[in-house]
């Protein structure tokens, strides 16, 4: 599930000290070897930034209430998108699912009865994303989720630099004199969303809330995202957050 909610930000000045200070202070040892996997420097082209988009699926928009129940995850860079290299974990919540997630993830209660428990499938995610770029469409949910549920289960969370699609489209549209003046007139903004961004750009439409599909869905719009408004020169630093 998605919805939009206020987070605490961390600066660019932040981030660096931060990721240096949990590579050397980790105190698990499958957290400390995701930290000293260094994500390439701030100045360094998008075009040579290995990416991995996530996207989650969750029982809820609390991370201290609800849980997440499934990952997707694609390798990515700007020239192409290898499918081989995708991944898709279902993973078993810590309470029964109710029946309005159900029917928003189609993730049934059988599924979740025999998936593991996310800290049996956390070495290999973590692999996953290490010294990649995470990009995601909404950081609201994978940011808080995934730390939530580290911290629970290895005493210390997991917070990293992302890259934004929807905070992209946020800029675009919604931050502009252009987007000022539509409120002004009583018209209402832009949307933001997934599917709708992907529309805005010509990407077809995708069957939404699976974990893999959003995650392919992001990695695309991405790419189409740099295509039309910067450069592969682009450095990472305006992108990320």
């Amino acid at each position: 599930m998605k919805g939009i909610r206020p987070r605490q930000r961390i600066t660019q000045t932040d981030w660096a000290g931060y990721l240096a200070r949990r590579a050397d202070h980790a105190q698990d040892d499958m957290l400390a070897r995701f930290f000293q996997a260094r994500l390439p420097a701030p100045d360094t082209p998008i075009a040579d930034v290995p990416m991995v988009a996530l996207d989650m699926e969750t029982t809820g928009l609390d991370e201290r209430r609800h849980a997440i129940v499934s990952i997707g995850l694609v390798h990515f860079t700007l020239a192409r998108i290898p499918l081989a290299t995708r991944r898709y974990w279902v993973v078993k919540p810590p309470r029964p699912l109710e029946e309005s997630s159900v029917a928003y993830h189609h993730i049934t209660h059988s599924e979740v009865d025999h998936a593991p428990d996310l800290d049996l499938i956390l070495e290999a995610l973590l692999e996953e994303l290490a010294g990649r770029l995470v990009v995601v469409h909404f950081r609201n949910i994978e940011r808080p989720f995934l730390d939530a549920a580290v911290k629970a289960r290895r005493g210390e969370g997991v917070l990293f630099p992302m890259i934004d699609t929807m905070s992209l489209e946020a800029r675009l549209h919604r931050q502009t004199l252009w987007a000022r003046f539509r409120r002004w007139l009583g018209r209402p903004p832009v949307s933001i969303r997934l599917d709708a961004s992907r529309q805005r750009y010509g990407l077809p439409s995708y069957q939404g809330h699976h974990a893999l599909v959003d995650a392919l869905a992001t990695a695309e719009l991405f790419q189409a995202q740099v295509a039309h408004h910067y450069s592969p020169e682009t450095p990472l630093e305006r992108f990320w957050c």
